[in-house]
């Protein structure tokens, strides 16, 4: 038997030491570059985890605590528990970026066991504008149902901003929607810590004197709009100019404007400002409705050439749609008390096909009323987008359209609704060309020196002027929140269509672009997931155990026979 010699032994302790010291160091290395140079791989395929620059930056400027109070705890469904560890993820990645000015309280608040006391706090959330969901799911081949709060709140220096993270289209099935709500995490929280944490300067005219929906008619979006700008309104012809204003909103005019007005708007627009115009080309309103009926014909607005010169054109076209809401109609009676149905009304289209731009992308269904169709003309340096369009069973209608009530209760031809979809929305972005190029300014101009070409800018037009009017409870005088359709008691997207826009055009930072995430959906095949499920549970318990058994005896064998040759050696 040979032993190894004292001098051998000593040296080779000596490179175990130096071998152990170089590990300690290189570990208190790498842990020193990590504190000095921080980042993080995210090594998904769709970036789920990457936050937007935008939003890191807006993080890295928080100077004081955020507080996010989440929904969102308890035992969920595969679906929403999804949804719940996305938030949780998401507000970990913020925390990482907002250097601990981010602290986060996940709460059930269906785990209060006092029924006066939960019946209480529900109505709290539900005063917040968080409404509870109710939620059914299969588990184990069994129905269940829980009650879901889906939203959260999140304070700053005693402010409040509530988040919907239940998002998406309703036409969509219940496992797209929850991944399209995944999709706008990042987007929903990020936006609403801008809005309490650093609130915009921005400046919106809302204007007037053309007969536009009066104030309690868009009292919803201008309250919800209130929470993010300075919002301003005015009559046009009462004001010089448009300075000091970012960005202008004419809704439903029904009288011409003058050449005067359209300067104002012109000049504005190609000094930067940005512009959203909810138009119709067609005069309809159920209001003068009568029993006889009414024909829709062409306004007189005096705005065509100035949109024309954009890059858009309404035509003085009517859309129906097969897609459509609903109104109440009398039909008969019950001795002298009128009997009601809700009847299809193919003069309201409902839109529920969107392009993928960040405004409309995963945005559900929006409603619109006598909307008339639109389409782009030559306008050099200009992009054209369009946001959204009728369904594929549309009719087009030349005036003048008969509106009767009669309509309702035909029998529907479909050879006639063949005209496919219809854009009613378009975003146009570049420098303008001023519609008074190579010409004076007209009387009474403030500014005489006409700007003929402009800088960047962006408008947006819509060819339904009621897509932004609220109704108003006729015996409360109350508005109802834009998009609520009273009749059916459903809200549609409306509101926050013309939120995305808006935001779009006035994000100069780019943090709507962050609701273009994508992250694919990889659905299991249940069937076989059923089917091989015990298989598969089988093979996650014991495989790792015998795997770990055989590299035991594996190892234990290679050592012996090692100090085996050694010996014998």
């Amino acid at each position: 038997m040979v032993t190894e010699q004292p001098q051998q032994t000593k040296a080779k302790r000596s490179r175990d030491i130096i071998r152990f010291l170089l590990w300690v160091g290189g570990i208190i290395l790498l842990n020193v570059l990590a504190a000095t140079y921080f980042f993080r791989i995210d090594l998904t395929e769709d970036k789920r985890y990457t936050i937007a620059p935008v939003t890191k930056q807006m993080l890295t400027n928080l100077d004081d605590d955020v507080v996010v109070e989440v929904y969102l705890e308890g035992d969920f469904p595969a679906g929403f528990k999804r949804l719940q560890q996305s938030v949780r993820e998401t507000l970990n990645e913020f925390k990482v970026y907002a250097g601990g000015n981010i602290r986060t309280v996940f709460i059930d608040p269906t785990a209060i066991p006092n029924d006066t006391a939960r019946a209480q706090y529900f109505t709290q959330l539900a005063q917040k504008g968080i409404m509870p969901t109710n939620l059914r799911a299969s588990e184990d081949g069994k129905q269940v149902e829980r009650l879901v709060f889906p939203g959260a709140v999140v304070k700053y220096k005693g402010k409040e901003a509530t988040v919907n993270l239940l998002k998406g289209n309703l036409a969509a099935s219940a496992e797209q929607r929850l991944n399209q709500s995944v999709e706008g995490v990042e987007y929903e929280l990020a936006t609403a810590i801008r809005k309490v944490a650093f609130p915009s300067q921005r400046t919106i005219g809302y204007l007037m004197g053309q007969g536009q929906l009066e104030m309690e008619q868009v009292a919803d979006l201008v309250g919800s709009l209130g929470e993010y700008y300075r919002v301003a309104r005015g009559e046009l012809s009462q004001i010089p100019d448009l300075q000091g204003l970012d960005l202008i909103i004419v809704a439903k005019p029904t009288q011409p404007f003058s050449e005067l007005d359209k300067y104002k708007i012109d000049q504005f627009i190609m000094n930067g400002g940005k512009a959203v115009f909810f138009v119709d080309a067609l005069q309809a309103d159920m209001d003068s409705l009568g029993s006889g009926g009414m024909f829709a014909m062409p306004y007189n607005l005096n705005l065509d050439d100035l949109l024309f010169r954009y890059g858009v054109r309404l035509n003085p076209e009517m859309i129906m749609d097969l897609n459509s809401g609903f109104i109440p109609v009398v039909t008969g009676y019950l001795g002298d008390r009128p009997q009601t149905e809700m009847i299809n009304w193919r003069f309201y289209p409902l839109l529920n096909n969107f392009s993928q731009h960040p405004v409309t992308r995963n945005l559900d269904a929006v409603y619109t009323k006598f909307v008339g169709t639109m389409d782009t003309v030559r306008a050099d340096g200009i992009r054209k987008t369009p946001l959204i369009f009728t369904s594929n069973y549309s009719r087009v209608l030349q005036p003048p359209v008969p509106v009767t009530l009669e309509e309702a209760r035909m029998e529907v031809r479909p050879e006639q609704f063949s005209a496919g979809p219809q854009p009613v929305g378009y975003l146009l972005e570049g420098k303008f060309t001023s519609l008074f190029r190579n010409r004076r300014a007209p009387q009474g101009a403030a500014a005489t020196a006409v700007k003929e070409v402009g800088v960047a800018s962006r408008i947006a037009v819509f060819s339904d002027g009621d897509l932004v009017r609220n109704d108003v409870n006729p015996r409360t005088g109350q508005p109802y929140e834009l998009g609520f359709d009273r009749y059916n008691n459903v809200k549609f997207a409306n509101k926050e269509l013309a939120l995305n826009t808006i935001h779009y055009m006035l994000d100069s930072e780019g943090l709507i672009n962050v609701r273009s995430k994508e992250i694919k959906l990889r659905p299991l095949d249940r069937i076989r997931v059923k089917e091989e499920r015990g298989t598969w549970q089988l093979l996650n318990l014991v495989l790792p155990i015998v795997l770990l058994t055989i590299f035991g005896f594996l190892r234990f064998y290679l050592r012996k026979r090692k100090y085996e040759r050694r010996a014998d050696g």
